[in-house]
């Protein structure tokens, strides 16, 4: 059984390690949900006899194996839980994929601290909402318009990022969609008919009946103001 290491109250980074076990069928502890979780979680972060320590949660662990960063733990995942090609060059793509979510992740996250986690965001509201501003004009349709394209590229059809089959980077583009809805919803209902295969990858994810059952689940921590996604409409132009 894995052992996912994340913060318990938020979605964060984590999820989209979530995601991906949930609609893999796969066997897993959100252990920092558990009871002292979040006191295993920082123990086994900051024990001086792991070798390899993880720079910050999420991490995973299977076995002995101890894994951090989000596309990394996918990449580890990935494969055992029928979410990853067999074939190097397209799982190859599929971690360049996802390393690109990861870049659009860090984007999000800096619209409401652009200046750096020292500071609460009410002590940088200006600088957020300029961050903000170029964030809805220019990088969520430089983002958005990118995932269009490899759908429209792909060999085998715009079902998928990769190949015909789900992968890790279908379920990490739900969670895109999911939480731009939630922190930006008027820039997205303006600008989401640009990318009509993406918002329909998004739906059949959603559709998914292990991903549709999480969803409804206690397991899926509710958005909320202390995540990557934040609904500050001042932000939302």
């Amino acid at each position: 059984m894995y052992e996912l290491y994340y913060w318990p109250e938020i979605q964060g980074r984590g999820e989209y390690v979530r995601l991906a076990l949930e609609a893999g069928g796969a066997a897993y502890r959100d252990v920092a949900r558990e009871k002292d979780g979040t006191d295993a979680m920082m123990r086994l972060l900051e024990s001086p006899e792991v070798v390899a320590p993880p720079f910050a949660p999420p991490f995973l662990k299977d076995g002995k194996i101890l894994v951090g960063q989000v596309a990394a733990i996918l990449q580890h995942v990935g494969p055992a839980i029928g979410l990853a090609p067999k074939d190097a060059a397209a799982a190859l793509w599929l971690h360049q994929i996802q390393l690109t979510v990861t870049d659009f992740v860090a984007e999000i996250h800096d619209t409401h601290h652009p200046i750096g986690n020292r500071f609460y965001y009410e002590e940088q509201k200006p600088e957020a909402k300029r961050r903000a501003a170029v964030f809805r004009e220019d990088r969520i349709p430089k983002f958005m318009g990118w995932f269009e394209t490899i759908l429209s590229r792909n060999p085998a059809g715009s079902h998928h990022l990769v190949g015909d089959r789900l992968s890790y980077a279908d379920t990490s583009l739900f969670q895109l969609v999911e939480g731009l809805r939630y922190a930006f919803p008027k820039a997205m209902r303006k600008s989401e008919g640009d990318w009509p295969k993406a918002v329909a990858l998004h739906d059949r994810v959603a559709a998914l009946p292990r991903i549709a059952e999480y969803c409804r689940s206690e397991r899926r921590i509710p958005f909320n103001e202390n995540g990557i996604f934040r609904a500050y409409p001042e932000l939302d132009g």
